[in-house]
């Protein structure tokens, strides 16, 4: 991973954390270069990858104009989001108000959307070949269970408010790419009517379209 550069280095795959990361990037108007990790491949375990990401994950961003104007590296995808408002004073609220909500509702995607929407869908799509039918049952009941409550909170929310900090911030951006794979994850969007107004609102976003198509397809295997 070489530092001889002059614009942000993303490094990422077609999953819901990497499409955090380039979305920000696109509506912050950042020029930057794609580096793809293909998991499927192990490639996220490469010594060169980990000098980037120690914990072996994707994404991760290489910004040459760092802190003190020097290059920083930054891993975690809540992380990259904050980093990046920060730099770029925007997307984290008007006032400290409006920060705080920011923040709760990303904390809120990193502790509970992320991990129970991937363990739907390793329950529903990733199970090992040969996986008892009671286990996979059980994962897709325990965590199904889990999206349903996740889903009533955010459609509460979004029926009061357009977006989840009432404002457009880094929360929306966090949350949107777990939402757009709920055909995947057999949610009903029709069912959380503030919910699915928002999910329309972002996803005709040019900024949200171009960053969810980061890595293009045919780059990513």
């Amino acid at each position: 991973m070489a530092d001889d550069f002059d614009r942000i280095q993303l490094y990422t795959y077609r999953t819901a954390n990497g499409r955090k990361a380039s979305i920000m990037l696109e509506e912050c108007g950042l020029d930057y270069d794609v580096h793809v990790v293909d998991i499927t491949k192990g490639e996220q375990l490469t010594p060169a990858y980990r000098r980037v990401n120690p914990n072996a994950r994707i994404p991760a961003i290489v910004d040459p104009d760092g802190p003190g104007g020097k290059p920083v590296r930054v891993f975690e995808s809540g992380a990259i989001l904050l980093y990046l408002a920060e730099k770029q004073r925007r997307l984290l609220g008007g006032d400290a108000l409006s920060r705080l909500e920011a923040i709760q509702w990303l904390m809120f995607q990193m502790g509970g959307v992320g991990p129970m929407f991937g363990q739907v869908f390793h329950f529903l799509h990733q199970a090992a070949e040969g996986t008892h039918d009671e286990a996979l049952q059980y994962g897709r009941a325990r965590y199904g269970e889990e999206v349903t409550r996740l889903c009533k909170v955010l459609d509460y929310r979004l029926r009061e408010y357009e977006f989840l900090a009432r404002s457009y911030t880094i929360a929306d951006i966090a949350v949107f790419p777990w939402i757009a794979l709920h055909e995947w994850l057999g949610i009903g969007l029709e069912e959380y009517v503030g919910l699915n107004r928002w999910y329309e609102r972002l996803k005709a976003r040019p900024a949200v379209q171009r960053g969810m198509d980061v890595p293009p397809r045919e780059t990513a295997g």
